[in-house]
C-alpha cells in the first residue's frame, strides 16, 4: 500500500510517479512549452464514480458493487445519495443512488498503472480510447462498460456486469496540454488515421 515503508526505511514510491518525476516532467520543460517546474502539468485525482437504477429495488445489489469498486481501487467507496425527490422516477430524497471514490498520490499513480497495463487490454475490441473525452479544463473521462475487466473482481460473486466512469483530473490548463500528458503516461488513446 501506499504508507508501506521497505526495509532500508525509505518510502514506497510507484513506477509511474518514479516515472513522471525522473523522465516525464524532464521531458515536458524540455519541449519549450513550460517554462519552468511548476508550469508542467500533473496528474491531481482519478476519480471512480457509478450510479445505479437496481439501487431504488435492491440496494444489497448496490453495496456489492461499491464493494467491488472498493476492490478495485484500492480504496473504500463513499455511497452517494440522491438530492432531491423526483416522483417520476420513483426516487426519494437521500436514497443511496451510487458510490464514488477518488484516489489521490501513491494509490492514484498505481491504479493507473494497473488501468493502463492490465484491464485496458483486457476490454473486449479494444482500439483505444476517444481523445475527444476532456472538459475544456483539462480533465479527462472515460466510460467503463464492464467491470468484470479489472484482475481485482471476483467472479464468482459478481451478480450482473455493469460499468462506470473514470475521470482523470490533471493540472494542465488547456485539454492539448492534459493529452500531451497522459500520452506520455502511455495511455491507450485510438490511433488516428491517416487522411489520404
Amino acid at each position: 500500500m501506499a504508507t508501506e515503508k521497505k526495509a532500508d526505511g525509505a518510502k514506497y514510491q510507484s513506477r509511474l510517479k518514479k516515472t513522471y518525476n525522473e523522465e516525464i516532467r524532464k521531458k515536458l520543460i524540455s519541449s519549450g512549452k513550460f517554462k519552468n517546474v511548476m508550469q508542467v502539468p500533473k496528474l491531481e485525482k482519478i476519480v471512480i464514480s457509478c450510479s445505479m437504477k437496481d439501487a431504488l429495488l435492491n440496494p444489497k445489489a448496490l453495496e456489492s458493487f461499491a464493494e467491488e469498486i472498493t476492490n478495485i481501487a484500492g480504496q473504500k467507496a463513499v455511497l452517494t445519495k440522491a438530492k432531491k425527490a423526483i416522483a417520476n422516477f420513483k426516487l426519494r430524497e437521500n436514497i443511496n443512488l451510487g458510490c464514488v471514490v477518488t484516489l489521490r498520490k501513491e494509490r492514484m499513480y498505481d491504479f493507473l498503472d494497473r488501468f493502463i497495463n492490465i484491464s485496458c487490454p483486457r476490454i473486449r475490441d479494444f482500439k483505444g480510447f476517444p481523445e475527444k473525452s476532456f472538459d475544456g479544463r483539462g480533465n479527462y473521462s472515460v466510460g467503463i462498460k464492464e467491470h468484470t475487466v479489472f484482475s481485482e473482481v471476483n467472479y464468482d460473486r459478481v451478480d450482473k456486469v455493469r460499468g462506470f466512469n473514470i475521470t482523470f483530473g490533471t493540472s494542465a490548463k488547456t485539454d492539448e496540454d492534459a493529452l500531451v500528458l497522459l500520452k506520455e503516461f502511455g495511455f491507450p488513446f485510438r490511433r488516428q488515421e491517416a487522411v489520404r
